[in-house]
């Protein structure tokens, strides 16, 4: 495998620190999106809807499989948690494929304000990914059936090379776990390669997932029973990511480790869903909600004039 060098990881890195600015936003944002006075409670949605736990994850995920396969017209993403569809919706913009079915999002200053103030509004973006969402096809606040779509679509289609995302909660759904079956009922040259990925961020919706509290051999053995080779790694480590993804292995099963809500004010169970209740009203609130995206430092990364800058 050849070595990742520094400069592939430094982009990745950016690409992840924009997408996971432009979630905040997505949630959060009615005006002052590039943060260039202090925020007010006017610039706050009248109301907050969408989930941010995932969605650092998400973004992680999608930066990294980009920079292995995304020049293969034969590669295609499915993403499970399509509750966390600020990330996908954020990822699809960076990359203008959002502008293709939606002109008005346009990869420039007035396509950023376009993106966020609609994002889960009346004729605008949904809070979950639904089939109006460029490649999507099922509607994301139903978990479980994605790792079975990617082998649907690898079947007889021995081009394809489909990357599938599959939450830790997902995965204890029936449909999930009985679908991990596939890997030898679909092995063969005549279909596509599959390449499933669990997001082990350690919690559901507001309790921990069950396959985070298992021990590394348990998991691990588990996966080998239905016939993939484990590869763990924290999803932060950009190098051991990329290296991941580019050894050579047979029926490879990654597990990506990121902590739920990281990035954000709340970390677990508070992070699922919006983790600042009352930045409208709460002064203490609308400061966290600055500093966090500030954090992010988006205004070295895009400008309003030349657009994102990679």
């Amino acid at each position: 495998m050849n070595a990742v060098g520094i400069a592939e990881i430094d982009k990745i890195r950016k690409r992840i620190q924009i997408c996971d600015y432009l979630v905040v936003a997505q949630l959060f944002l009615s005006d002052n999106f590039l943060l260039e006075r202090e925020l007010e409670f006017e610039d706050i949605k009248p109301r907050l809807l969408g989930h941010w736990g995932t969605c650092h994850g998400i973004n992680v995920a999608y930066a990294n499989l980009k920079a292995v396969y995304g020049d293969d017209a034969n590669y295609s993403f499915i993403l499970g948690p399509g509750h966390g569809f600020p990330a996908l919706n954020a990822n699809l913009w960076l990359d203008g494929e959002l502008a293709k079915v939606d002109p008005k999002a346009t990869v420039d200053m007035d396509g950023l304000e376009y993106l966020c103030r609609s994002f889960s509004w009346p004729d605008g973006f949904p809070s979950h990914a639904s089939p109006i969402t460029p490649g999507v096809i099922t509607e994301g606040g139903e978990l479980g059936y994605a790792l079975a779509n990617a082998y649907g679509m690898s079947l007889g289609h021995p081009e394809k090379t489909t990357a599938v995302l599959i939450g830790d909660g997902e995965l204890e759904t029936a449909t999930a776990i009985d679908t991990l079956n596939c890997r030898n009922l679909f092995d063969g040259s005549n279909n596509g390669k599959v390449l499933p990925i669990l997001h082990l961020n350690g919690y559901k919706i507001s309790a921990p997932s069950l396959y985070a509290r298992k021990s590394e051999r348990e998991l691990h053995e588990m996966i080998r029973g239905f016939g993939f080779e484990p590869i763990e790694f924290d999803g932060d480590d950009i190098e051991a990511f990329q290296y991941a993804l580019r050894e050579e292995v047979e029926s490879p099963f990654y597990i990506m480790k990121t902590e739920k809500g990281e990035g954000g004010p709340n970390r677990h169970q508070d992070a699922h869903q919006i983790p600042l209740k009352n930045p409208k009203t709460d002064t203490e609130e609308l400061k966290q909600l600055e500093e966090w995206l500030k954090s992010y430092h988006f205004r070295d990364l895009f400008d309003a004039e030349k657009g994102v800058i990679l």
